[in-house]
């Protein structure tokens, strides 16, 4: 007891959050239970400290401890548990080294009971791993969550201004929502910056003076108004148009957009910027799905930005080749550049190809169903007649076994121990195949007419959702037309899959059959059309 009132203590408070009203009673709690158990030391109470111990050399409060024990100043520090000096190897290395040196001679926690000796030692090295393997779980599970949240369409982290995030849910699954109180008013600030009318500081005294358009309030700070460098940052914010980047990958929110990708671009050439990197899906709608006819190279798109004298900005968008270097005609490809309305025209004729009108889709499905119809009913012919087989293999191998044990066959007169095991082989491998097959009888069909009646429908709305769709529509059906798409002088080269080229050659005659009076009814030419689609089991190649 003696040599304790000769050793000073510091008193090291530590909480990692940075949200005041509950650190500040945390903080408290742990300063008041260390003095009440602790009281009879000479204490020299440290300033509390918010900081996360995870990384070293980020804690002024602690790196400024330390060095004051070096100088002599004090021998011993209290503290709440160990996880409060330590969550990484080189600040725990510090205390042990101190500890070994004698510069630090005691150490008492409120949770924790040390001994200065080599097994006192040894448990608090262990237990100091310990926090440092529970900060790096902490860590990676945070990140996991996070990373989970972003991917699901929910940007991580506090929303921008005139969105909230909610409060409900499971923490790492809330959504964002708009602020009602905010924002319209956010929304009409954009408004105003996309007139060219208003610069950004007068949009700022217009907001400030005359909307009261504030920052929320938050746990750590209270509601105040816009700064100028507040409302740059947001005009140059993607969230606002739909999107966000999170661990280098755009992604597209589930929140409500607030203005579009082209006003976004518009305001940033407005601000008189180039802008960050953002995802400009008009310009992929198309990339990666074709080759350049002359070198193989991928096709690319590429938007060019040009501004005239008079103020005014045309953007034009073109599909071109990436320019690899030809060997085989030793310089880089010679494949001019297409404009996007000349290129979608193009995709826009080849659907028209394909385009059937809606009297002949009917048509078409009709019969299908009645092909479906007659295929169950010889289906059922068929599966009893399989059934009626099964359960005979099943008597044959069950006899096969009575035949091979009984007393009769004790020395293998009957049937010898290699013919039973071939028989018993062939049969087994027949019950399997008839098992297999009674279990797809039926399926084969559906999903033919299921494919079938896909592809009728693709085919008479297609040019309709080509034209109307938005990009990724327009990208989906582009790339359903062909598989090895390519363009080759100025071309659009589409090599129609099987059924959609099947369907090109027959419907002019189809159109024709069509044409003639109550078609479905006149079983000649029922049949003449049966030939055409027919054809469609040949889809899924």
């Amino acid at each position: 007891m003696e040599k304790q009132k000769t050793i000073t203590y510091f008193l090291y408070c530590r909480k990692s959050t940075d949200e005041t009203d509950r650190q500040i009673l945390s903080l408290d709690s742990q300063e008041s239970e260390a003095v009440q158990r602790f009281g009879n030391l000479k204490i020299i109470k440290l300033p509390h400290e918010s900081v996360s111990a995870f990384e070293p050399e980020k804690r002024p409060v602690f790196r400024d401890m330390i060095e004051r024990i070096k100088k002599g100043e004090a021998q011993g520090i209290i503290a709440w548990h160990p996880d409060r000096l330590s969550r990484n190897p080189i600040d725990a290395g510090m205390i042990l080294r101190l500890l070994d040196t004698g510069a630090i001679k005691d150490l008492k926690f409120c949770s924790y009971y040390f001994d200065n000796s080599p097994e006192g030692k040894m448990m608090l090295q262990i237990t100091l791993s310990q926090s440092k393997y529970s900060s790096d779980k902490l860590s990676k599970d945070v990140k996991r969550g996070m990373d989970k949240k972003a991917k699901t369409g929910w940007r991580p982290g506090l929303a921008a201004l005139g969105y909230k995030n909610s409060k409900t849910g499971i923490k790492g699954e809330q959504t964002i929502y708009n602020d009602p109180e905010r924002f319209q008013l956010v929304k009409q600030t954009w408004q105003l910056l996309l007139t060219g009318n208003y610069s950004v500081p007068q949009i700022l005294e217009l907001v400030n003076e005359e909307w009261k358009l504030t920052q929320p309030g938050t746990k750590k700070r209270p509601e105040r108004k816009l700064q100028l460098s507040k409302l740059y940052r947001m005009f140059c914010t993607e969230f606002y148009y739909g999107w966000y980047q999170w661990n280098g990958e755009w992604i597209k929110g589930n929140h409500e957009p607030m203005i579009t990708s082209e006003e976004y671009d518009r305001a940033q050439i407005i601000l008189g910027r180039k802008g960050k990197p953002r995802p400009k899906t008009h310009l992929f709608a198309y990339t990666g799905l074709m080759k350049c006819g002359y070198c193989g190279a991928t096709v690319v798109m590429e938007e060019k930005i040009r501004h005239q004298k008079n103020g005014n900005v045309h953007r034009h968008i073109y599909v071109r080749c990436s320019k690899r270097f030809n060997k085989k005609i030793g310089m880089r490809c010679p494949e001019k550049y297409i404009e996007l309305k000349d290129f979608e025209k193009q995709v826009d004729q080849a659907i028209s190809q394909i385009t059937i009108p809606e009297k002949l889709k009917n048509w078409a499905i009709k019969y299908l169903n009645e092909v479906r119809t007659n295929e169950a009913r010889s289906h059922e012919d068929i599966i009893e007649t399989k059934h009626k087989r099964h359960e005979s293999v099943v008597k044959q191998i069950d006899n096969l076994l009575l035949k091979y044990t009984s007393p009769e066959n004790s020395e293998g007169q009957m049937m010898t121990n290699a013919e039973y095991l071939n028989l018993r082989t062939d049969l087994l491998k027949e019950k399997n195949k008839l098992e297999t097959e009674l279990n797809s009888v039926g399926q084969t069909i559906e999903e033919w007419l299921e494919l079938s009646e896909r592809t009728f429908n693709f085919v008479r709305y297609a040019k309709t959702w080509f034209e109307q769709g938005d990009l990724n529509t327009k990208r989906a059906i582009f790339s359903c037309l062909g598989s090895h798409l390519s363009v080759k002088d100025k071309k659009v080269v589409i090599p129609l899959k099987k059924p959609f080229q099947i369907l090109f050659d027959g419907l002019s005659k189809a159109q024709t059959e069509l044409s003639r009076l109550e078609p479905i009814k006149i079983a000649q030419n029922r049949a003449e059309f049966a030939k055409s689609v027919s054809k469609f089991p040949l889809m899924s190649g």
